[in-house]
């Protein structure tokens, strides 16, 4: 399983469904990115100004934390927004703490879908065996 910041909406398309306790742990990227996504709906960052999405944010050396939650549909309509009470999704939402900047990321089962590799983050196997 990988995730992917850099197609948005576009890496829907491909994306698979993912549980909240396989989001869970540290997903790092080749070029050294990594997000912790936590139990609570928090996670933290490191270096993820580097990836291409981040510069779509007006500080990107200021993204470093903030809150995920998948997209779900709303009970009133059919539009899709993060919502925290979600337990499983195709899509995830990043909203950083110290803007008002949200990234979107899908779980793929094929890195290969068209994305640029750049993108593209892996979890940890030592993450992924604590689960």
């Amino acid at each position: 399983m990988a995730l992917t910041v850099s197609c948005g909406w576009a890496a829907a398309i491909h994306a698979a469904e993912i549980s909240a306790d396989q989001v869970e742990g540290r997903w790092t990227s080749e070029a050294g990115t990594s997000l912790t996504f936590h139990e609570d709906h928090t996670f933290t960052t490191e270096r993820f100004d580097e990836l291409p999405v981040a510069h779509d944010c007006e500080n990107p050396s200021a993204l470093s934390s903030g809150r995920w939650a998948f997209y779900a549909p709303a009970e009133t309509d059919q539009i899709n927004t993060a919502d925290e009470t979600a337990t499983r999704g195709t899509v995830l939402s990043l909203i950083f703490s110290t803007e008002d900047c949200e990234v979107v990321m899908c779980p793929t089962g094929d890195p290969d879908a068209g994305c640029p590799g750049d993108g593209y983050l892996h979890r940890d196997q030592a993450t992924a065996s604590g689960s």
